[in-house]
């Protein structure tokens, strides 16, 4: 199978090239193509000679998600249903009845200065967060770094036209990123870089469920992006019936490694706290959420919980102004995001491929 040019760093571009007997810095010229540029089509490549242009088109591959449907929200977001190239070509190559290729899911939320991107690191998930739709699914597979980085790829070259000046990048849709740590960020540092795609570490977030080990991790990386942890409840008890995961790493593992997790000057730590009407949004529960962040230096998400197929129910408003008064009484930065696309399933825990289009392989041509 051709070599696959998608989520490959500058350095790994120069030795393919050094590879094929070419200067290592056409290598560079790729990769300024491909991510800077967004030029997925070789002819388009100018900046290379027209001779290694034709031997990348016969020998490489540039493996992109491909939209198979769109989704869109009265308040102009676009809930992208995207095939996986690779899993497309094993359908294609496979004996017949050919296995059926593996969609995830990518949003686009469109704003008047910005835009921000929700991608997606595994398909399904692990985690198993009760409130969570992703996690009817289970895991499916971990995404590679290119499908991680053709996500935003794929979203910024559809609205190419409509772009405001920043983008920000959301690690928050299908899958835990902690557990897909080396393609999530060898992704990142493509992302991140200034010879990429050259988005900002302030406008990019990873959200994990609280997976400590990769927390500690990701505190010792050069490059990274913002954190935000889900939090979700005021107590382990509280914790354990909505997340098992906080049954591997209880409250006070994590709190302890977000409270060593090095921030830089301008950065706050982001806790997200989904509420549940009836169950973790009461004053009691406020109040013991900020025992918990006492020592931490960091805002708060409140997300009232969007509605889906789960035994759950949104909060009042009126349980969500007591909840947000008390946080911010006690000097934390407090925020109630009301998550957007809800009425084409797009919008925080709702991503389940739910009303998937039926997908022929044979239907979807690749680069």
């Amino acid at each position: 199978m051709p070599h696959n040019l998608l989520g490959q760093s500058a350095d790994e571009l120069r030795a393919l090239l050094a590879q094929m007997g070419e200067p290592a810095y056409r290598g560079a010229q790729v990769y300024h193509a491909l991510y800077a540029e967004r030029r997925f089509d070789f002819a388009a490549m100018s900046n290379l000679p027209a001779a290694l242009r034709e031997r990348l088109y016969r020998e490489t591959r540039i493996s992109l998600p491909q939209i198979v449907k769109r989704y869109q929200s009265s308040d102009g977001t676009i809930r992208y249903l995207l095939v996986l190239d690779s899993d497309v070509r094993a359908s294609l190559a496979a004996p017949q009845p050919a296995k059926k290729p593996t969609t995830i899911e990518t949003v686009f939320m469109p704003e008047e200065k910005r835009q921000t991107i929700c991608i997606s690191t595994q398909v399904g998930c692990a985690v198993d967060c009760h409130f969570c739709l992703t996690a009817t699914l289970g895991l499916i597979r971990n995404l590679t770094a290119g499908e991680i980085v053709g996500q935003v790829l794929v979203a910024l070259e559809e609205n190419r036209a409509a772009l405001k000046p920043q983008t920000n990048v959301v690690l928050m849709g299908q899958g835990e990123p902690l557990l897909n740590y080396d393609a999530v960020l060898a992704a990142l540092r493509i992302l991140l870089d200034a010879n990429g795609v050259a988005l900002s570490p302030k406008h990019v977030t990873l959200s994990t469920s609280g997976i400590v080990p990769g927390i500690e991790r990701l505190a010792t990386e050069k490059v990274r992006p913002k954190l935000a942890v889900s939090l979700n409840a005021a107590s382990d008890e509280q914790r354990d019936a909505i997340m098992p995961i906080n049954k591997k790493y209880p409250l006070e593992k994590l709190l302890d490694a977000c409270r060593h997790y090095p921030l830089r000057p301008w950065e706050k730590l982001t806790f997200e706290y989904v509420l549940l009407g009836g169950f973790n949004d009461t004053p009691e529960d406020a109040r013991r959420v900020v025992k918990l962040l006492a020592n931490v230096r960091c805002k708060v998400n409140l997300i009232p919980w969007n509605p889906g197929e789960l035994p759950y129910a949104p909060p009042d408003a009126a349980r969500i102004e007591a909840f947000r008064c008390i946080l911010a009484e006690k000097g934390f930065p407090v925020f109630v995001r009301y998550s957007r696309g809800q009425d084409i399933m797009a919008a925080c825990g709702q991503l389940a491929l739910l009303e998937s289009a039926s997908i022929h392989p044979a239907a979807h041509n690749s680069i």
